[in-house]
């Protein structure tokens, strides 16, 4: 029962001196031959693993690679991003850069005007750059950013380089709102260029403008503009409204009505000014309007048979 003990416990001394002596043998020569033969054997395979060793280097250096492309690729794609956005910036500081300017050669041309620059904005808690329409359409008004505090007041005018664009109508600290002139209940003391006839220019629902009680006795037409004469001392004079687009003449009526274009494009303001103190026109100093007699149909003769 002893047996295998024994012989687990002689197993080490056994391959002691079977190394021992293989050493000795080796250090003697005698294995030579058997060495040889055994590594020709072996030959094969340490090439075949010397072999694996550059292909595992580079698979490890592709991926290595990959890695580092995904990775630049990611700091382009950001870049990208950036860029754009800078782009963007500049080009909206390029259009207000424009619009200021135009704001500042209105005021150069104007030295009698007191103005107030202001932006157009939406009363939402970004304080967006839109125009600010009631959700009805049935008012239209914007709200600008400067109010009481800026000296702001009821009343006072509001106008952009191309135009009128409305009134004051409320004020806050430090927003306004002005009502547009193409609403249904706003009306402006207006003249016509061309022939000095007065009449009074109303919008509608639908957004629209129209001159409207002007003689008819006088020649309006198409492309004539519409200024404000200052008349009532709402406005000041000579602001430009728009351009006439189409007229309207019925014999059995006394006035006559025209369609006004207006100058200001309301649906992309953003900057606007508000004439804070200006000359009220004086009525006693305007030359009276001559009339133009409106152009009518002639008949012609028919050959009797």
């Amino acid at each position: 029962m002893y047996a295998p003990d024994r012989n687990r416990s002689a197993l080490p001394i056994v391959l002691l001196v079977l190394a021992l002596l293989a050493l000795i043998l080796h250090l003697g020569g005698v294995l030579h031959p058997l060495e040889d033969i055994a590594f020709g054997w072996l030959q094969p395979l340490l090439s075949s693993v010397r072999g694996l060793s550059p292909g595992a280097e580079s698979i490890t250096g592709s991926l290595a690679d990959v890695n580092a492309l995904r990775e630049q690729v990611k700091q382009l794609q950001n870049q990208v991003v950036e860029l754009n956005i800078a782009r963007v910036r500049i080009r909206e500081l390029e259009n207000e850069n424009t619009l200021l300017r135009q704001q500042l050669a209105y005021k150069q041309a104007n030295p009698d005007f007191d103005i107030l620059g202001a932006a157009v904005l939406q009363r939402n808690p970004d304080l967006a750059r839109v125009v600010g329409q009631d959700p009805s359409n049935l008012a239209r008004y914007i709200i600008i950013d400067q109010g009481s505090e800026e000296g702001v007041k009821t009343g006072m005018p509001v106008v952009t380089p191309q135009g009128l664009v409305g009134r004051v109508t409320a004020t806050g600290t430090h927003w306004a709102k002005v009502l547009l002139i193409t609403d249904a209940t706003s009306a402006v003391n207006a003249v016509v260029q061309s022939t000095r006839a007065t009449g009074i220019v109303q919008g509608d629902v639908n957004g629209n403008l129209t001159i409207k009680y002007l003689p008819q006795g006088e020649a309006i037409k198409v492309g004539d503009l519409i200024l404000t004469s200052g008349m009532g001392g709402g406005f000041p004079k000579r602001l430009v409204i728009g351009q006439v687009t189409s007229v309207r003449r019925h014999d059995i009526e006394l006035f006559q009505e025209a369609e006004i274009q207006p100058s200001v494009d309301f649906a992309r303001l953003e900057f606007v000014l508000v004439l804070k103190r200006f000359t009220p026109a004086d009525i006693t100093q305007e030359p009276p309007p001559t009339p133009t007699a409106a152009p009518r149909p002639t008949r012609t003769a028919t050959p009797t048979p």
